[in-house]
């Protein structure tokens, strides 16, 4: 029914590091060039859990979206916005809160995770039970069909359809829907009005499915209807109310193969992490002195790579062949340590360079940034303008 689109964002943290990008970034640079994309900067979301620190989510706003830029999001290709500066996002969670059951939140596998976790933090706020609804809404704005998550975010996902199928359903039965529906399909003039009707009896009567999918793509090329009228003539299709929100789907990402310099998850509460646009001398620095294989005490004695950290890293780097010289050289003694560590700070560098040079630009310039910034926001807002508009409609608040 809605055209593919994708959305995925980030809290801001400041610099990224090389598990952001293997994790992450190289997939949006991938997804930017086969759908509509839109990236956005969670700051509300940082404020559930630093709502007592607000002073640092400034800063490591722009940190952020530089190194979005320098890493290759191309906002000629992708919507790249900040999450607060489309107010439109909270007026839809405050009316989704209206129909949220308290149990769905309650209910949310990181709900009480991130409490135990998080046990410095004073967790008991309506923001932090709340902020999966927040999620929905900023998905759910925009009506993406698809959203790049990890395993362990696919409950958020289902949670989201379930909101869409719950606000469809109470909303999507507007006064006068079939009149409203019929007056829609006489617009598709009279030859497509004609295939459209067949297409339907033969899906509502028949159960073929080859002729609703026939049917949603002659509804998919139409440009002269509105999106009122699109969507009622989906929900009429399918024998149901005007659909307004769509439900998503979770797309699964690989997770990131990037290890932290201790062999560990790389991560800032870690301290074992290499910044996208860290300075090369500390970069060479960091990789020269990983731990390696504690049974190398000696350059003489020979090692295992699979119980060395930095064999993680050439898994991500290197090519076969160096991967062979390692596991050949590092069993037998014929390479040091240091000798090993050498190709991955060469190709570590090497990934890194065009990342510094894209973020200098923006560096120098920061107006470059809030341009690409503005642009990205008046995008996204419009987009969601729309999305609200139907939305108030549909629960009565349209009246003027």
């Amino acid at each position: 029914m809605f055209a593919d689109r994708i959305l995925s964002g980030m809290r801001p943290t400041g610099q990224l590091h090389l598990g952001h990008y293997h994790g992450v970034l190289k997939n949006w640079i991938r997804l930017q060039h086969e759908y509509p994309c839109l990236f956005f900067v969670a700051d509300w979301h940082a404020l559930t859990t630093h709502y007592d620190t607000p002073e640092v989510i400034e800063g490591s706003v722009w940190d952020m979206l530089v190194d979005w830029l320098a890493a290759g999001v191309d906002p000629s290709q992708a919507t790249v916005f900040v999450q607060s500066k489309v107010p439109e996002h909270a007026e839809l969670h405050l009316l989704l809160s209206m129909i949220t059951p308290l149990g769905w939140l309650e209910r949310v596998p990181t709900y009480k995770d991130q409490q135990q976790k998080l046990t410095e933090k004073d967790l008991s706020t309506y923001g932090f039970l709340g902020y999966p609804l927040l999620q929905s809404a900023d998905i759910l704005i925009y009506r993406a069909t698809h959203v790049p998550v990890g395993e362990d975010q696919v409950p958020h996902i289902e949670f989201t359809r379930e909101i869409a199928r719950r606000f469809n359903h109470i909303y999507g039965k507007e006064h006068g829907f079939e009149e409203k529906a019929l007056a829609a399909v006489k617009k598709l003039g009279s030859k497509k009005a004609k295939l459209y009707a067949e297409l339907r009896s033969r899906f509502q009567e028949q159960g073929d499915v080859d002729a609703l999918e026939a049917a949603k793509s002659l509804l998919e090329e139409q440009q002269n209807l509105s999106v009122g009228d699109t969507e009622r003539l989906y929900g009429y299709l399918e024998g149901t109310g005007k659909m307004i929100l769509s439900e998503p789907q979770a797309m699964l990402t690989a997770a990131s193969r990037m290890p932290g310099l201790d062999g560990h998850k790389m991560s800032k509460s870690y301290g074992n992490t290499i910044s996208l646009r860290e300075d090369p001398k500390i970069v060479e620095k960091k990789i020269r002195t990983m731990p390696t294989d504690p049974a190398r005490v000696r350059r003489t004695d020979p090692g295992d790579p699979e119980k060395c950290p930095v064999w993680q890293f050439h898994l991500v780097y290197s090519d076969e062949a160096t991967c062979e010289w390692v596991q050949k050289g590092c069993r037998s003694a014929g390479i040091g340590c240091l000798e090993c560590k050498q190709p991955v700070i060469d190709a570590v560098l090497k990934e890194q360079e065009p990342m510094r040079e894209r973020a200098q630009l923006y560096l120098d310039d920061p107006g470059l940034l809030r341009n690409i910034l503005a642009d990205g926001c008046e995008k996204a807002r419009k987009l969601a303008q729309d999305t609200m508009r139907e939305v108030r409609e549909a629960m009565g608040l349209d009246y003027s």
